[in-house]
């Protein structure tokens, strides 16, 4: 049976990951939810984002969702294999940005979305995705 990731999730992790950004005195942050058709879900950015938070973000989310892994993973893949990680850039427009950030939302080990978050340290983005994506009963793999 195939799961697939709701509005009302989306909206859920959006919220918790916001939440814990505040709570936790993070930098403004732009955040994405998109589905596991790579389908935009939910988007917002914060009050004060720099230009271009909210493609960095997407970038996040699609690039762990266009490999199957979470972006810290793919950071460790850039290193090792650069022209790889580029070409695989090339191949899906641009919207891959490998690191830590962007998180596979998993449901009983099946990937249905990734959440993309940029505004803060890539650390502190990665974090918050996993506070968002654990807030509405589902599984992280950032990686």
């Amino acid at each position: 049976m195939s799961v697939a990731l709701s509005l009302d999730v989306a909206q859920k992790i959006l919220a918790a990951a916001l939440a814990y950004g505040k709570a936790q005195s993070l930098k403004p942050l732009a955040i994405s939810v998109v589905d596991a058709r790579g389908a935009l879900k939910v988007f917002i950015a914060q009050d004060g984002t720099s230009l271009r938070r909210g493609e960095i973000a997407l970038g996040k989310a699609n690039g762990a969702l266009a490999l199957g892994l979470g972006t810290r993973a793919l950071m460790k893949r850039a290193e090792q294999q650069p022209y790889f990680i580029n070409a695989v850039g090339a191949a899906v427009g641009g919207s891959l940005i490998p690191v830590p950030g962007g998180v596979l939302i998993r449901q009983a080990g099946s990937v249905i979305g990734a959440v993309g978050i940029s505004g803060d340290t890539s650390d502190n983005d990665e974090a918050a995705a996993v506070a968002g994506i654990t807030a509405a009963g589902l599984d992280a793999d950032g990686g």
